[in-house]
């Protein structure tokens, strides 16, 4: 799989945080197929249609945070590739996201490298 064409879960409360991690993906991802969810119950349902190469979630989301939708994810899907992309970035917060199964975490505010590195390490 390779940075082009490749489907992508976007999971955030914010359409604004959605639209700029969209268009920070799109410089290094062309082509690529973007999935919405606005709340972690959202991501996980579309997850389980769609079933993008990686997701991206924040952890504070409504009905289902970030950290339940990943476990709830991986727990069906164990090669699942989900980033965790929030602004709540505490060591705790990190440790709970990486064992509940995700891959990576970016720091809020997004910066591009950020997303480049990501995409770098895991879609090959």
């Amino acid at each position: 799989m390779g940075k082009e064409n490749v489907k992508i879960l976007v999971g955030d409360d914010s359409i604004l945080a959605r639209k700029q991690l969209k268009d920070t993906i799109l410089k290094y991802a062309e082509g690529a197929e973007f999935i919405e969810a606005s709340n972690g119950q959202e991501a996980v349902d579309l997850y389980h249609q769609e079933k993008p190469d990686i997701v991206f979630l924040d952890i504070v989301m409504p009905v289902k945070d970030g950290i339940a939708a990943v476990k709830e994810i991986i727990k069906d899907d164990a090669s699942a590739l989900i980033v965790i992309v929030s602004s709540v970035g505490t060591q705790v917060q990190l440790k709970s996201a990486i064992e509940a199964g995700a891959k990576d975490f970016i720091q809020k505010p997004i910066r591009p490298d950020q997303i480049k590195n990501v995409l770098a390490v895991h879609l090959k």
